[in-house]
C-alpha cells in the first residue's frame, strides 16, 4: 500500500515509536525491506537520493510499483534532495515525499526555498521533510557539538515552512562516528516541547541500541538507517567466502535483511500496523 511520509509519522507519534526508513539503493533492497516489513507488520519509509541512485526516475517507478502491491503503508523518500529539480523530478517519478536538504543554507534560505517546495508537495498530496541544525558525515565530536539544533528556530521553521516532518540535529552523523555516539536528549525535549511536527532523526547507524531505542520512545518518529545494513551484508558475504557473485547476493540480501529487522524491533514499530 503506498501512502505518503506523513500518514505513517502520524500514526507512529501517536502510537510511541519509530519507523525505519532504510536507504534502498536498488531494486534487491527495496524488495529485501518491503518483505520484511510484511512479515513483521510493519511500515517502512523507504529513502532512495541521488548520490547513489543517479536514475531517480527509473528507480522511482519501480520502487512505486512494488509498494503498490505491498500488503503494508510503504512510503517512497527522496533522501536529501539538493536542487529545486530534483525535488520536482521525484513527485512526478511517484515519491510520496521529499526531502530537500537545506541545512547547511543561511536560515532564511532554508525556509524559503522549503516553503515553496512544500506549496507544490502538498498540492499533489505528497509531504515534505525539512531539517534544521546539520547533520554532517563522521563528523568529530567538537563538529557536531556546533552544529546542534537550536531550539527556538523549530517552531519558527515548522510555521513558515509548513512541513510536514522536521530532522533536527541531536548529537548522531551519518555514517560511522569518529568519536562516542551521544544524543542530546534535553535538546530533545526542548524541541518536541515547541511542535507537534514529527521530528525525525539522521544518521542512525552506529550510533547503538540502547540510544536509539530511548529516542524512539523519547519522541522521534522516523529514524533513517543506512551504513549498518550495508556493513551487515558485506559482513555476511564476506563470512561466506563468497567465489561466485551471482550465488552470494542471498547473502547480501540475508545481511540487510537481518539487521533492518533488528531495527525494527528496537524502534518499537513491529506489529504496528
Amino acid at each position: 500500500m503506498l501512502v505518503n511520509s506523513r500518514w505513517i509519522l502520524d500514526r507512529a507519534k501517536e502510537g510511541g515509536f519509530a519507523v525505519c526508513a532504510p536507504n534502498t539503493n536498488n531494486e534487491t533492497f527495496a524488495r529485501v525491506a518491503i518483505e520484511a516489513a510484511e512479515e513483521n507488520h510493519t511500515a517502512l519509509i523507504l529513502d532512495l537520493n541521488y548520490p547513489q541512485i543517479p536514475d531517480m526516475v527509473f528507480f522511482g517507478r519501480i520502487v512505486e510499483r512494488l509498494a503498490k502491491d505491498a500488503s503494508v503503508p510503504i512510503a517512497i523518500q527522496q533522501d536529501h534532495g539538493g536542487t529545486y529539480e530534483q525535488a520536482i523530478w521525484a513527485i512526478r517519478s511517484g515519491y510520496t515525499g521529499i526531502m530537500p536538504d537545506r541545512s547547511d543554507k543561511p536560515y532564511e534560505e532554508n525556509v524559503a526555498e522549503v516553503a515553496e517546495l512544500v506549496k507544490i508537495a502538498h498540492a499533489v498530496n505528497v509531504s515534505v521533510e525539512g531539517e534544521i541544525g546539520h547533520v554532517g558525515m563522521e563528523d568529530e565530536p567538537d563538529t557536531i557539538r556546533k552544529n546542534l539544533v537550536q531550539p527556538e528556530m523549530v517552531k519558527d521553521y515548522t510555521e513558515r515552512t509548513g512541513v510536514d516532518a522536521l530532522a533536527i540535529a541531536i548529537g548522531t552523523t551519518h555514517g560511522l562516528y569518529a568519536g562516542k555516539p551521544f544524543i542530546d536528549f534535553d535538546l530533545l525535549a526542548q524541541c518536541l516541547a515547541i511542535t507537534d511536527v514529527p521530528l525525525v532523526l539522521h544518521g542512525g547507524s552506529s550510533t547503538g541500541d540502547e540510544l536509539l531505542a530511548q529516542a524512539a520512545r523519547s519522541g522521534i518518529c522516523k529514524i533513517n538507517i543506512c551504513t549498518d545494513l550495508l556493513m551487515n551484508a558485506a559482513r555476511l558475504w564476506n563470512e561466506a567466502g563468497v567465489t561466485d557473485a551471482g550465488k552470494g547476493v542471498k547473502y547480501l540480501r540475508q545481511g540487510y535483511k537481518e539487521k533492518l529487522v533488528h531495527y525494527m524491533n528496537v524502534f518499537g514499530q513491529v506489529d504496528k500496523f
